[in-house]
């Protein structure tokens, strides 16, 4: 049973048994107030720390998503910006660029070096392949 409970309801469960050994007179009524109490104050950090993570986990995935876009019109960006604006977009995108045998080598920051490889790949697997589902396979590891 306390296997399949989560944190906060094996906390509410404790303190359920307990009430009922207090109500029995196996424990006294100040210790079952200072367990109660402390239990409780666990269950409220467990709540907070739960809300904590989601709202992270919906800022991470909202970020995500603005670079992502940012990555979809980084051309078109780059192409009507002034000249301030065009460094300040390949500074935010681009790291340790080298020239190599006459080209210049772009080496993308994280997580724009992850989409310059599957967009890669994905125009590899485009031109060789059907239908098939290759990005899918991109995607996932396949």
């Amino acid at each position: 049973m306390w296997a399949k409970l989560n944190f906060q309801d094996r906390l509410q469960a404790r303190i359920d048994a307990m009430y009922i050994d207090k109500l029995d007179g196996k424990i006294g009524g100040d210790f079952f107030d200072k367990m109660a109490g402390q239990w409780r104050e666990d269950q409220t950090r467990c709540l907070r720390d739960i809300e904590r993570h989601q709202e992270a986990e919906q800022s991470y995935m909202d970020e995500g998503v603005r670079i992502l876009e940012l990555a979809r019109s980084a051309q078109a960006l780059f192409e009507r910006q002034p000249a301030r604006e065009k460094r300040r977009l390949l500074n935010f995108v681009l790291s340790n660029c080298s020239w190599e045998d006459g080209e210049v080598v772009a080496t993308f920051r994280q997580p724009f070096d992850l989409l310059a490889e599957t967009t890669a790949i994905a125009a590899r697997s485009s031109a060789g392949s059907s239908a098939d589902s290759s990005k899918k396979k991109i995607w996932l590891g396949w």
